[in-house]
């Protein structure tokens, strides 16, 4: 059959494929608990019925020969929904037993001659409480997107429809090894001559963004904080060799009391955010004998470059932007403001447009080399952030599942090369859910850093005065951050940082 150029994969999302390693598997995921339990055989049945919508996630990878063009998307002709739905019983039924079994789950490669993406339902979990683990490979989707099993399998009411019997699925022929070498010859030319012309295009719409009179003014700001981020990353307790299993820390925190303290001491809900993270990283590295006179904490944090909401579909559509943030303020409200006068310029100038326009320029770079360079990326020994922070907004509503009631969302952000920690936040349905991931051998006291955390929000209520907690404003802005689940994600302005604006 002849490939259709949408199968195959752009090179933002091919490059997770080839910066994956074994000590870095790089899938996303979550953990969510229900309030109650399901049956394995109706999970199974119910997800069935689902996947008619998501035809993606019945097709696997096909890589062509000599590397000569990107992956394709293809039919998986021996799909088996067993091997993507598994069950786990929790002996003792603490959240700890959960935590430790999603620990091992996330650290395991998926399959690539499968299609990326499985669930675990969890069972025996106390008060008779269940649990399902979702995994979906990053050259998927990115965590805004949440385009595939998990939207379609959510409800935002308790009541179930009956589940329907999906009709047998017929997978259209695989492509034989000649087949797949002879059309990526064919697309090869045409598509490195489409990025070319897009690359080209995305240069003078920065271009045309940086000469604006709102950008030029912010130049002298961000032009103050440059040396910081030309400067090498030093690392911190957490920044060596990721080798071991997973460890998982999780939190959780009321949106109203970071729109309190959002109020009271200014920025955004994820300025918050960065500042209690900042604090519970200074104490983290304290408590390992470093001291933090004149260090920086550099962090890389995700955004979303979402247009409008023709680009809900799979794939990433995100970049990055680097916020150094020193770390040795010990005054919450005057930590706060700086990391507040760094975000800002790091929007204002745009950084996230010029990181995302150099990676498409190095997307049209010959496609072999483009593997061979996610490979030797993967061992580089020096850090080029200390940690990962995403944020990520979801419904402020709760959810459902079989008429089981998700009680919390805990995401899951992958950790790899040097960067031994790193956090991700979810919100959904009122509350702040913060996942951990840390390398068991580099940073095996992670909870710790929870604690730290948790420490750092109450240090932030104090200073704010204690504000009483804020209720979230029901503005236009507000409205679009929340998915219509199920269904489409999540549409964004253009160039705004994947979180809830408070």
């Amino acid at each position: 059959m002849p490939i259709h150029s949408g199968d195959r994969l752009p090179p933002e999302d091919a490059a997770f494929l080839y910066l994956e390693s074994k000590e870095m598997p790089l899938h996303i995921g979550s953990v969510s608990v229900l309030d109650g339990e399901i049956g394995l055989e109706e999970y199974i049945e119910f997800i069935s019925s689902k996947l008619p919508l998501i035809r993606r996630y019945r097709q696997r990878l096909v890589m062509p020969p000599f590397h000569v063009g990107h992956p394709t998307w293809q039919d998986d002709p021996d799909f088996d929904i067993r091997n993507h739905i598994h069950h786990a019983h929790l002996k003792r039924g603490t959240m700890a037993e959960l935590q430790r079994l999603a620990g091992r789950i996330f650290g395991q490669l998926m399959d690539r001659n499968k299609p990326l993406w499985d669930l675990t339902l969890v069972d025996g979990l106390g008060d008779g409480r269940s649990a399902f683990i979702s995994r979906v490979h990053h050259c998927l989707v990115d965590g805004v997107s949440g385009v595939g099993i998990i939207n379609a399998m959510l409800s935002p009411t308790r009541e179930t429809a009956p589940t329907s019997k999906p009709e047998p699925f017929e997978a259209e022929p695989m492509p034989g090894p000649v087949e797949s070498l002879l059309d990526a010859l064919a697309t090869s030319l045409s598509d490195s001559v489409q990025r070319i012309l897009s690359a080209q295009m995305a240069v003078v719409n920065v271009a045309e963004t940086l000469i604006s009179d709102d950008v030029l003014g912010s130049w002298n700001q961000f032009a103050a904080l440059a040396p910081e981020l030309l400067a090498p990353v030093e690392r911190l307790p957490f920044n060596q060799p990721v080798r071991g299993p997973r460890k998982l820390a999780w939190a959780e925190l009321p949106i109203s009391e970071v729109c309190s303290i959002r109020k009271a001491l200014g920025g955004t809900l994820n300025d918050v955010i960065l500042t209690a993270l900042t604090i519970a990283v200074r104490r983290y590295a304290e408590l390992h004998g470093q001291s933090m006179h004149n260090r920086l904490l550099r962090l890389m944090v995700p955004v979303n470059l979402r247009r409008d909401e023709k680009h809900h579909g799979f794939g990433n559509r995100v970049s990055a932007m680097p916020v150094n943030i020193p770390l040795d303020i010990h005054d919450p409200a005057e930590l706060l403001n700086a990391v507040r006068q760094r975000t800002e310029a790091m929007k204002r100038a745009h950084v996230a447009d010029l990181i995302k326009l150099s990676s498409a320029w190095m997307g049209i770079t010959p496609v072999p080399l483009q593997a061979m360079l996610g490979s030797l990326a993967s061992l580089l020994t020096v850090p080029l952030f200390n940690m990962v922070c995403t944020n990520v907004p979801g419904p402020q509503y709760p959810l459902y599942l079989l008429g089981r009631e998700i009680l919390t969302f805990h995401p899951y952000v992958p950790i790899g090369g040097d960067m031994g920690v790193n956090c991700a936040i979810q919100s959904y349905n009122g509350k702040l859910y913060f996942g951990l991931t840390a390398d068991s051998s580099g940073a095996p006291d992670v909870r710790r850093l929870n604690d730290f955390l948790e420490e750092a929000f109450a240090e932030l209520r104090l200073a704010a005065g204690n504000p009483a907690p804020q209720p979230e404003p029901e503005s236009a802005n507000e409205k679009e951050v929340a998915p219509n689940l199920p269904g489409a994600p999540v549409a964004y302005p253009r160039g705004s940082v994947a979180e809830p604006r408070q």
